[in-house]
C-alpha cells in the first residue's frame, strides 16, 4: 500500500466497520459517562478471550466492582468467579486485584492518563495502555494488537516483526487523525475478512491497494 492510499483505505474500512459487530471495549468507551477504569478492566479481560466472553465477564465484575476501591476490596476468588471463563482468569484475577490496590493507594483511585503511567501497572502492556489513553481519555495513541500488526504488514504499509515495532512505525507514518480509530477498524476487519490464514481477498475492497505480503492462500 502506498502512503497516498491510506485515506481511501480508511474510508473503505469505516464503511465496512458499520456492518460488523462492535467490540465490547468500544461500547464501554462510548458510554455517556466515559470510565477509563472500565476501559482498563475490560481491556485486560479481553486479552486472549472472545469478545462475547469479555462482555459477560466484564458485566458480571462491574456489578460488584465498578470502582478501584470496590475492586481492591474483593478477594481473588470472588474476582475469579465473576470473570470465569475469561482466558487465564486466575492470573487476571490477581492482576486486577493488584491494579485496584495500586490505583487506590498510589493514584488516588484514578487511572493514569499517560502511556508511561499505565505501563507501571501490573499486567499492562503497550496495547492496553494505548487503548486506555485513546478510548478512556480521548488522547492521541495507537493501539496495536495482532490484527493491526498483521494487516498493516500484509498491506506492505509497514515492515515490522512485532506489535510494538508496528506501533512505532505507524507513529512515524500514519496520519495522526487516524491513530485513535485504526485499532477498532482493523480488529473488526481482521476478525471478519482479513483473517490470519486464508483471508477473504475476493470480498475485500482493499485488494488493489494491498501488497498481500506473506499471504500464501486466500479465498
Amino acid at each position: 500500500m502506498k502512503i497516498g492510499e491510506i485515506d481511501g483505505a480508511v474510508k473503505i474500512l469505516r464503511q465496512a466497520y458499520k456492518t460488523f459487530p462492535v467490540p465490547y471495549v468500544t461500547e464501554v468507551a462510548a458510554e455517556e459517562q466515559r470510565s477509563p477504569f472500565k476501559v482498563l478492566v475490560s481491556c485486560i479481560l479481553s486479552l486472549r478471550t472472545k469478545d462475547s466472553t469479555t462482555r459477560e465477564a466484564s458485566e458480571r465484575l462491574f456489578k460488584i466492582a465498578s470502582t478501584p476501591e470496590a475492586l481492591s476490596e474483593l478477594e481473588p476468588g470472588e474476582i475469579e468467579k465473576a470473570i470465569y471463563p475469561a482466558g487465564f482468569y486466575r492470573v487476571k484475577a490477581g492482576t486486577l486485584k493488584e491494579i485496584g490496590r495500586v490505583l487506590v493507594s498510589e493514584h488516588g483511585s484514578k487511572v493514569p492518563d499517560t502511556i508511561e503511567g499505565l505501563l507501571e501497572l501490573k499486567g499492562v502492556g503497550r496495547k492496553t495502555a494505548n487503548l486506555v489513553v485513546t478510548m478512556g481519555y480521548n488522547k492521541p495513541g495507537i493501539c496495536v494488537d495482532v490484527h493491526v500488526h498483521r494487516i498493516t504488514n500484509r498491506w506492505g504499509y509497514v515492515s515490522t516483526k512485532s506489535p510494538d515495532a508496528t506501533e512505532m512505525a505507524l507513529r512515524r507514518k500514519l496520519p495522526t487523525k487516524y491513530w485513535a480509530e485504526i485499532n477498532d477498524l482493523l480488529v473488526a476487519y481482521g476478525q471478519n475478512l482479513c483473517s490470519p490464514v486464508s483471508p477473504h481477498c475476493s470480498k475485500c475492497r482493499l485488494y488493489a491497494m494491498c501488497g498481500r505480503v506473506g499471504v500464501k492462500k486466500r479465498r
